[in-house]
Formats: structure tokens, C-alpha cells, sequence
């Protein structure tokens, strides 16, 4: 039951109040911890309100939800209230404030974006102050979707409810339906992470929404093979393949917290995710939040794949006996693994895959390899492929490998893990991530990116015609940053990107890239007004601080590194004071997926900023971008339009009394 308590309203009218909070009371210390009397108290407040509001015509029918659960680390919402014609999301604080507006704001989105049966009513958050002076409100309100938080006191709640039930049409809301409909958010990557270390909803997580049952059966079929390795005393790599956003990370770290007592590890060579994570799960340990592990443990489930390998490479066994490797196709050739640079010595004489099995088979009896793949995000050179951990599993002998079909099949020949049926390796279709998860309203996100990205303008727009593409086009950066702010309601974020090699964008005054883990870690989990955090506009992520993590709302600044020409995409380079023209097909194929990656990294929506140009400057001509923007246009891309700032998926709101 994902409310604590529901009640009619004839049921609240009847009930002591002070009971009703006694028994949330016993609920929290059942759950949690005990209960202050300050805690108490509050409810009894909350209860009494509600009663006043539940006494208006037609309220004895009405529904009451106490304490509604969200899949997050102790957030609830404190009241959900179906009358006969919208639902009201309560959040009682002692005083106005504007973080309690933003909270309750986000519950009203959640519950639209992931409640079965909330997208066909309005919502209204409302923020309660239990004392002070009658605020003032937006009105008229929109007759649909979310609409802008309202502020009441707890004497003017009944007030508040009576102008909303005037003001919006009797719709069939069924109480009881609703609460018994099914709530399946989908929880981004630190959320996601913060959950499963915790060990909160590691099931629910995986059953996320009603469309991810392809993840479901990835998850199972890696923990079907751990359990075949432990019985059987094997060692066995197995590679999760998927498109972006399809959920590999948020598989491997479920894997990873779901085998804490295999003492298994995550490893990337992404250091501004171990970064990012890391810290995330310390200030839940900070706050009380993470009290079920200890904030240090985090470190050894999150690890530098490179750190790893070069810690172990001399010799002796690493605790684990499943490892997670990010981002496999990534993993070093030997060339690279064995390069010496400013910063380090290397201690690695072979290629990073096969480091990797020689290292994994000293743990006793049994080891496994969770190799996670994506699709078309190789973006440096150095990266081996699958195709040598194909040769190094080929040649070690007492290994075996499991993956999808697609790994034999592959156009690429350094991503072709065998070039046909091997001995050692065994396929299962389950392995493969076919399914968009990331992108929380559409799941034609990736589809449309690669068609873009590949020059195919024509089914770029087919599916652009089949709705509202999450992809909007602009030529303002002013217009983009507005857009962004608007549109990143409640406690979602919004963050520029753009790529590395987009070296003229400073002429546009965004110079400025984030820079190293603690730079990516304030700009991911700080907020506005600390101007380093992501929602102040003003640093942009690049591809290599931005992989495997995401945003609610992308602001996109395209840069002269890959543009339209006379034979399609070009990719440029820029040295000195002018652009190369980039020829290995590798490298261009390295650029490409940069944007392929910086269009997949937002939640809801992303915002294409083209830059306008300057016919006077040579690095950055307006008919270059003005070819990029007639593409991105021609694909489906929608212009941004400012009256769908606020929400474009839902009408705004009008007038303030």
C-alpha cells in the first residue's frame, strides 16, 4: 500500500484526529525510527485542516491520502486529496518558503509524468502554512495538466478548495481507483543509485515503468549467470548490450548493490560518475538519509576501472568476485593501456580487457564480468572494442562468454565480439537493451537522434510526425537559457552541454567547460544560486563529463565541429586559429557519437541552441550554422515557441490577482 492511511471524507469527518496521527505515528516507528511529539503534533495540525476542507458540499465523498509514499530516499507526500473533479497535492510546512513551493510542485509532476491514473486530471500542489498572513495566487488556473503552485493557510485551506471546485468541471476521478492504480516513476542514475545503496525498491526500480520489462529480464538473466558461475566454480563475461538511455548503468549498478555480499564492484573509467555518485551517497550519510550503509562503503562499490586494473595488475586477488565494467567497448587497447603520460607511469603492458580477465580469474572459484556496451558512444581513440575482448576471452581458455546475438552481427568490425559462433560464447536475446528508458514522455528519442546523426533526414521526420518530439530548435541562447529556467519546474534541473571540440563556442560567451570530478560533482548535485551548479546556465558539461549521467532538461550549444556540407555531416577540428577538416573515418565516427551522446542525456526535454554565426568571423560563418539549423529543422525538431516555456506538454498558466 504506497499510502500510509486513506480515508473517505466521511471517514476523516468521523475519526479523532489525534488518533489518526497516533497511528501514523506507529507506521513511521514500524518503518523507520520513533516519532517526535513535535511530529505528532504536526499531523494532528495537518488533520484538522483537512477535516475543514472534507466538510465542504460534496467533500464526504471525497478521497484522503496520508503520508503518499514516492520511490524515493524518505519523501512522501504529506496529503493527496481526490475531489469529484481534480487532485490536490498537500504539503503542510510551519511557514511559506520557496523550497517548500518546489517540493510539493515536484510531487505534482511526478504524479502526472509516472501515476497511471493522474495524466487525465488537473493537479494542484498547494503549499499549507499552518500561520501567517492569506497569500495572494495565480488565477484562472489551467484546466489540465500541472498547474502553478498555490499558497494557502491552514484556516484558508477550505477557501482555496471551494474556488478550485468552482473553477474546474466535474470529471470521473475515482477515489479508490486511483489509489490503487499504479505509480512507476523512473528514477535517474544518482536517485537511482541513492535507492538500491540504501536498499530501498531495488525491485521497484527495476520494474520502473510498464514498458521497461525488456530491463527486467537483463537484470535476471545476469543474476541467472552469477548464480550458474557460483554454483559451478566458472568464470564468465557477461556483456549487456544497449542503445542510450536504455538503462545499462542503472542495470549494472543494480547488479552491483544487489550483490553486496559477493563483494562486487562497479568500475568506470568515468571519473566524473564515480565522482558524482560517491558523493551523493556521502551526503545521504551526512543527512541521516543513508543510515542503512555506511557512507565509506561507497568507495569500494564505486570504483576508477583504471585505478583498478593498475592495483591489481602486479598481482594478488581483488575482494570481488563480480565486477561491473562500464562502458566495455571503451576499455584500452594495449597501445593506450600502456602509455606512459604527464601525470602517471604506466604499470600496464596488455590491453585493458585482457588485464581484466587475468585479474578476475585470481579470486577463488568462481568470478564474473558484467561488460556493459553502448551503442555508438565511442568518443576517444585508444578504445579497443569488443572485438579484443573477443580475442582475449578466445585465447584465455578458462573463460566463457554470454551476450545478445547482436555481438556476432555487428556492422563494425571493432565492436564484433566474434566474426561467427564461437565455443565460448552462449547468446541470449535478453541481454540486449532495445528500449528507452531515460527519456521519461517519449521513447522515439534515440531513434530520431540517430537518424539525424546519420543523414537520414526523411525518417528522422517520420518519426518526428508520430508526436510531441522532446526536441526543441532555437537560434537565441537568451530564448534557450529562458526556456530551460521555465521549464524546470518543481526540483528538476536543467544544464548546458556541449562538445569538447566546440572550441568557437566562447565567442557566444560560453568558454567555460566543467573541469575535473569536484567541478562535475557541484554542477550535478549543487543548486542555483550557487553558480556552479548546472541549473545557473552559465558552465557547460562536455561529452566526457556528462556520459552516464543525465539531466532533467538539456540545453544543447552546437558547435563548429560537426556541421552540414555538400556530401552531409562534417567533422572539424580546431587548432590554432582555424578549422581542420577531420578525414579517419574513426575519428569522425568519435565526434559523431560526442552529439549522440549530449542529445541523450535529458530526461524530458532538450533544447538545440544553434548559434547564429558572424559573416565576419571566418571560425564561425552564419551560413554554416544556418545549414545546421535548416537540418535539425527539416528532421522534426520543433521551434521553441515562448508560450510553451512553462510547460510544453500542458497549458500555461494566465493573470495574478
Amino acid at each position: 500500500m504506497r499510502a500510509w492511511m486513506t480515508l473517505s471524507g466521511a471517514g476523516l469527518l468521523a475519526a479523532d484526529p489525534a488518533a489518526l496521527a497516533a497511528n501514523l505515528a506507529v507506521t513511521q516507528s514500524r518503518r523507520f525510527r520513533g516519532v517526535e511529539a513535535e511530529q505528532i503534533d504536526s499531523w494532528t495540525r495537518s488533520l484538522d485542516a483537512l477535516r475543514a476542507v472534507v466538510a465542504l458540499p460534496g467533500g464526504a465523498s471525497w478521497t484522503v491520502l496520508l503520508e503518499y509514499d514516492l520511490l524515493r530516499l524518505e519523501r512522501r507526500i504529506d496529503a493527496v486529496l481526490l475531489t469529484d473533479r481534480a487532485i490536490v497535492v498537500l504539503e503542510f510546512k510551519p511557514a511559506f518558503s520557496a523550497e517548500g513551493a518546489r517540493q510539493v510542485e515536484d510531487y505534482a509532476l511526478d504524479l502526472r509524468d509516472f501515476h497511471a491514473a493522474s495524466r487525465a486530471h488537473p493537479i494542484l500542489p498547494v503549499l499549507v502554512a499552518m500561520a501567517g498572513p492569506e497569500p495572494r495566487n495565480i488565477w484562472p488556473l489551467p484546466l489540465a495538466g500541472v498547474t502553478p503552485v498555490l499558497r494557502a493557510t491552514a484556516a484558508g485551506l477550505p477557501a482555496l478548495v471551494a474556488g478550485a471546485q468552482a473553477h474546474f468541471p466535474p470529471a470521473p476521478l475515482d477515489g479508490p481507483g486511483w489509489a490503487a492504480a499504479p505509480y512507476r516513476p523512473v528514477p535517474g542514475i544518482v536517485e537511482a543509485a541513492r535507492l538500491m545503496f540504501a536498499r530501498h525498491g531495488v525491485g521497484e526500480i527495476a520494474a520502473a515503468r510498464a514498458d521497461t520489462a525488456n530491463l527486467t529480464r537483463t537484470t535476471a538473466a545476469i543474476r541467472a549467470a552469477v548464480q550458474q558461475a557460483r554454483a559451478s566454480g566458472g568464470r564468465v563475461v557477461v556483456f549487456v548490450t544497449g542503445i542510450p538511455g536504455a538503462g545499462k548503468t542503472l542495470c549494472g549498478l543494480n547488479v552491483v548493490f544487489g550483490e553486496q555480499e559477493q563483494h562486487a564492484a562497479f568500475l568506470t573509467g568515468n571519473a566524473p560518475l564515480v565522482a558524482v555518485l560517491r558523493e551523493a551517497l556521502a551526503r545521504d550519510a551526512r543527512t541521516g538519509q543513508g543510515r542503512r550503509q555506511p557512507a565509506r562503503q561507497g568507495r569500494g562499490f564505486l570504483q576508477n576501472v583504471h585505478r583498478f586494473l593498475e592495483a591489481h595488475a602486479a598481482g594478488g586477488a581483488p575482494p570481488e568476485h563480480v565486477v561491473v565494467f562500464d562502458e566495455a567497448q571503451r576499455a584500452w587497447d594495449a597501445a593506450q593501456a600502456s602509455r606512459d603520460t604527464q601525470r602517471r607511469r604506466s604499470v600496464l603492458s596488455q590491453s585493458e580487457p585482457a588485464h581484466m580477465l587475468d585479474i578476475m580469474r585470481r579470486p577463488p572459484g568462481w568470478a564474473v564480468i558484467v561488460a556493459l556496451v553502448g551503442q555508438g558512444q565511442e568518443i576517444n581513440t585508444g578504445e579497443a572494442g569488443l572485438a579484443e575482448w573477443g580475442r582475449v576471452i578466445a585465447g584465455a581458455g578458462d573463460w566463457r562468454a554470454l551476450a545478445a546475438p547482436g555481438v556476432i552481427a555487428a556492422d563494425d568490425p571493432a565492436q564484433r565480439l566474434a566474426a561467427c559462433p564461437a565455443p565460448w560464447l552462449a547468446t541470449d536475446p535478453a541481454l540486449d537493451l532495445v528500449v528507452p528508458i531515460r527519456s521519461v514522455r517519449d521513447t522515439r528519442g534515440a531513434a530520431w537522434v540517430d537518424a539525424v546523426l546519420s543523414g537520414r533526414a526523411t525518417e528522422a521526420a517520420r518519426i518526428a510526425t508520430g508526436g510531441a518530439l522532446p526536441f526543441f530548435l532555437t537560434r537565441d541562447l537568451s530564448a534557450a537559457r529562458a526556456a530551460l529556467r521555465a521549464r524546470a519546474r518543481g526540483l528538476r534541473r536543467a544544464g548546458l552541454v556541449c562538445s569538447s571540440g566546440a572550441r568557437r563556442l566562447r565567442a557566444d560567451g560560453l568558454g567555460h567547460v566543467l573541469h575535473g570530478p569536484e567541478e562535475a560533482v557541484r554542477w550535478f548535485l549543487d543548486r542555483w544560486p550557487d553558480v556552479r551548479a548546472s541549473d545557473a546556465l552559465e558552465v557547460c558539461a562536455t561529452e566526457y563529463a556528462c556520459q552516464g549521467l543525465e539531466l532533467d532538461l538539456v540545453g544543447l550549444a552546437w558547435g563548429g565541429d560537426f556541421i552540414r556540407g555538400a556530401g552531409g555531416w562534417q567533422a572539424r577540428a580546431f587548432a590554432g586559429r582555424r578549422w581542420n577538416t577531420v578525414n579517419k573515418p574513426e575519428e569522425q565516427g568519435f565526434i559523431r557519437n560526442t552529439y549522440r551522446v549530449l542529445m541523450t542525456r535529458a530526461r524530458y526535454d532538450t533544447v538545440l541552441w544553434v548559434p547564429p554565426g558572424d559573416a565576419a568571423d571566418l571560425t564561425r560563418p552564419s551560413v554554416e550554422f544556418d545549414a545546421i539549423a535548416e537540418w535539425l529543422a527539416a528532421c522534426g525538431a520543433r521551434p521553441l515557441v515562448a508560450s510553451e516555456d512553462s510547460d510544453p506538454h500542458a497549458p500555461g498558466p494566465a493573470g495574478l490577482l
